[in-house]
Formats: C-alpha cells, sequence, structure tokens
C-alpha cells in the first residue's frame, strides 16, 4: 500500500531540488555569461526628437548564443537580437567552451532527472530496498562535480577569438579584458553551490520521513502522514 509522507524537510529538498535544476538550465541556455565592452551607437541610433546620440550598447555572450542591437532607420527603433551563433556543437568558439558544455549539460540532466523524481518520494520513499533520498543526494553530489569541472573550464576559452572579439585584445585565458561577467555564470555557481546543499540535506529528508512518529502514523493505519 502506499503511504504519502509529506514532512517539511522533504518538501523543502523537493522545492530546491527543483529550484537548482531549473537555475542551471536556465543559465546554460542564456547569452549572458559575459558582458562586452560598450560598443558605441551606430549613426542610425540618433534619437529623431532630441537629436542627441544614443547611450553605448554592451553585446553578451554566452556559451553557444550570444546577443547584440539591431538598428533601424525608421523611428531610431533598435532591437536586440538573441540566438545561438554556433549552429552545431563544432561551431563553439573554444575546445573549453565545448568541454564546459558537455559537463554542464550532463550536470543539468542528472539535475532534472532528479527533480522529477523528487515529485514521487512523497509517495515512494525506497527503490530496490534503497532509500531513494540517498539514492538522489549521490545523484546531486556527481551532478555538482560536473557542473564544478564545466565551470572550471569556461574561463580558460576567454582567449578563443569569439569572446576577443567581444572583451577586446587583453582578453585571455582567465582573464576578462574589457568584459565583465553577467548574471548567467553567477547563477551556475550559485545553483551549483545549492546543489551540494541539496545532496547533504536529502540526508535529512531521509530521517525526516523514516523516524519514529512516522511509524507510529503508519501503524495507525493512515495513508496521508503530514507532519512538521
Amino acid at each position: 500500500m502506499c503511504h504519502v509522507i509529506v514532512t517539511c524537510r522533504s518538501m523543502l529538498w523537493t522545492l530546491l531540488s527543483i529550484v537548482v535544476a531549473f537555475a542551471e538550465l536556465i543559465a546554460f541556455m542564456s547569452a549572458d555569461w559575459l558582458i562586452g565592452k560598450a560598443k558605441p551607437s551606430s549613426s542610425e541610433d540618433v534619437d529623431n526628437r532630441t537629436g542627441g546620440s544614443q547611450e553605448p550598447y554592451h553585446p553578451t555572450l554566452g556559451i553557444y548564443g550570444r546577443c547584440t542591437r539591431i538598428s533601424h532607420m525608421q523611428l531610431s527603433r533598435r532591437d536586440t537580437l538573441c540566438g545561438p551563433y554556433a549552429e552545431n556543437f563544432n561551431e563553439i568558439a573554444s575546445g573549453f567552451w565545448q568541454a564546459t558544455a558537455i559537463f554542464l549539460a550532463v550536470g543539468i540532466m542528472i539535475l532534472c532527472a532528479v527533480a522529477f523524481v523528487s515529485v514521487f518520494t512523497m509517495c515512494v520513499q525506497s527503490i530496490m530496498k534503497k532509500s531513494i533520498f540517498n539514492v538522489c543526494g549521490l545523484l546531486q553530489g556527481i551532478a555538482g562535480l560536473f557542473l564544478i569541472l564545466g565551470l572550471i573550464l569556461y574561463p580558460a576559452g576567454w582567449g578563443c577569438q569569439k569572446a576577443i572579439s567581444y572583451c577586446g585584445p587583453y582578453a585571455s585565458a582567465y582573464k576578462l579584458g574589457d568584459c565583465s561577467l553577467g548574471w548567467a555564470f553567477y547563477t551556475a555557481i550559485g545553483g551549483t553551490m545549492l546543489t551540494f546543499i541539496c545532496a547533504v540535506f536529502s540526508a535529512q529528508a531521509e530521517i525526516a520521513t523514516s523516524s519514529d512518529k512516522v511509524q507510529e502514523e503508519i501503524e495507525e493505519g493512515k495513508n496521508l502522514i503530514c507532519l512538521l
């Protein structure tokens, strides 16, 4: 018989697992890893009403995508165009970024799988006589290692031609040049830290769902068990 067990610690672990998976996925897909040096507005970017020039803008560059500004003659309208600069894996700007993409993708796939499984931990607490929380915690730890490897290798690719075109001639491996780090990079770091927190916290979720109070509720014949 399936017993639905809900505790504060198990629910918190489930929510954190879902949040970290989405955070890493969004960061990976974003083009805001590097914020390029300011580029002056073109002659088309003149405000017809004031006659003043628009402020310089900062193009952004991701692992496989980029965002840049497209100017229009009519009404000085400016659109930001975002999309992949690489049509296939081999066109990613740096071999280091290719390795980063692989490690991050593997880590994110593991996190997404754990997030999916975590939803069902309210009904299923063990698999093949092993705690599902412990198994998921182990997988989150492995995912965190993949994410760390990807984040360590990413700055090594700052010396590629694509990065230099955004960050200037002084950009090189582990040197930003005229660029700055975007929110996606910091989100990936924060998500990696949260991944290890989830891995450790999974043990607390296991303890909460197998406590004496839970066993007492089960012995009383209750199918829905909610504990603080």
